[in-house]
């Protein structure tokens, strides 16, 4: 909580110096009307303002991030977690990677399951590059068919339409994607995009 005290003698100081200093710029034109006149002398110019520094902006990505070479479903993901799939006996199948109606050529889409498992008892995980551009047009596809938008530090995270999601986490949160700088992931919850080791 912030500290009124501190706040409140903030502000009184404030006040204060702007107090005295009106009161000694009258006094000095008070004083310089007594004073006698003296010969005009040609004013200097004043010195001319320094430029001021122009902020340098976030760069931002203008192409996709390429997608590693070493990137597997297996890479993904934490390796406890694998490992944990793997002692349960799921085993991860790659699909196409999508965004509402878009395919990602490049993009890997893992779906881990047991052989046969059904949607409700699989786990999703994805990631690709993209472009600026698309990625506005796929958030913006989202986002019409009632998919909700959270920005963060981290990027911008779009869950799907809590009405609809067959699945949630702990939170509600059921399939979400996180669109980074030239980059999107997917999960399907988004506690789930924590598993993920976005590649470098």
């Amino acid at each position: 909580m912030p500290d009124l005290d501190a706040m409140t003698r903030s502000r009184a100081f404030h006040r204060s110096r702007t107090a005295l200093g009106a009161a000694a710029l009258v006094a000095a034109l008070v004083l310089s009307g007594c004073a006698p006149t003296p010969d005009a002398a040609p004013s200097a110019p004043p010195p001319s303002a320094a430029p001021s520094a122009t902020p340098t902006p976030t760069p931002t990505a203008t192409e996709p991030v390429a997608r590693p070479e070493d990137l597997t479903c297996e890479t993904l993901i934490a390796p406890d977690v694998v490992a944990a799939f793997v002692e349960a006996g799921w085993e991860p199948q790659e699909d196409v990677f999508r965004i509402g109606s878009r395919e990602i050529a490049d993009g890997l889409w893992c779906i881990w399951g047991a052989a046969g498992a059904v949607t409700a008892s699989v786990q999703i995980y994805g990631w690709s590059g993209i472009d600026p551009a698309d990625a506005e047009e796929a958030q913006a596809e989202l986002t019409e068919g009632g998919w909700v938008v959270e920005e963060s530090a981290e990027g911008v995270y779009i869950t799907e339409n809590p009405d609809t999601t067959v699945a949630t986490d702990d939170d509600g949160y059921g399939m979400t994607f996180l669109f980074g700088n030239g980059w999107v992931a997917v999960a399907d919850t988004k506690e789930g995009l924590l598993v993920i080791e976005l590649p470098a």
